[in-house]
């Protein structure tokens, strides 16, 4: 059976905004790209929600007393484009839900989730939208200024860590199942792989 893969969709040609994503009532968890609309799978694996509430339960410990404040999806982030540099809501035309994030300036934070860019995001792979993480995302959480991006691939058990050095994303060697991960940007945040990568009962 062929792998589905989660290419934008686009209706009529037309570019939407965060304006009009306020607007929609629909069922399946969506996220706008630059103005084009992406339709995510109806819920992740049970072995994603897995490695997503274990990596959540480490990071609530390490984050407990931060100042820096820890969310999870289905959690709004909107990114402001650089050229309009404008916070409307008819000027932002990307809107993700990051499976875990952190933001540390707090003056981001409103209501609705976060406006600009998080300090840590962490994506967990599924097998049908890897494609739109590695290629997408990246780029965005590039230009954009994520500080340190996570990319957690559960099929292969490799996380790919990439931090931002002058505007640009250095990635380390990949983890491996054997290996602990470790944050460049927050000191002592580490993940032991084996456990997070733990067979299913």
């Amino acid at each position: 059976m062929k792998e589905e893969v989660n290419e934008p969709i686009e209706i009529y040609g037309k570019e939407f905004n965060y304006a009009e994503y306020l607007t929609w009532k629909v069922k399946e968890r969506i996220e706008l790209i630059k103005g084009r609309l992406f339709k995510m799978s109806p819920a992740p694996a049970r072995i994603h929600q897995r490695i997503s509430r274990d990596m959540q339960f480490i990071m609530m410990k390490y984050f407990g007393g931060h100042d820096c404040e820890l969310y999870n999806a289905p959690f709004d982030v909107r990114l402001v484009d650089k050229k309009e540099k404008s916070k409307k809501d008819e000027d932002i035309t990307t809107v993700f839900q990051p499976d875990l994030c952190v933001i540390c300036n707090k003056e981001k934070l409103d209501d609705r989730g976060c406006i600009g860019a998080p300090d840590l995001i962490v994506e967990i792979l599924s097998p049908g939208n890897s494609i739109k993480e590695m290629k997408y995302k990246y780029d965005l959480y590039e230009e954009n200024g994520v500080r340190e991006y996570w990319v957690v691939d559960y099929t292969h058990q490799l996380v790919y860590v990439y931090v931002l050095k002058s505007g640009v994303y250095k990635g380390k060697k990949p983890y491996t199942v054997e290996e602990t991960a470790e944050s460049t940007i927050f000191p002592d945040l580490k993940f032991d792989l084996k456990d997070i990568f733990k067979e299913e009962d």
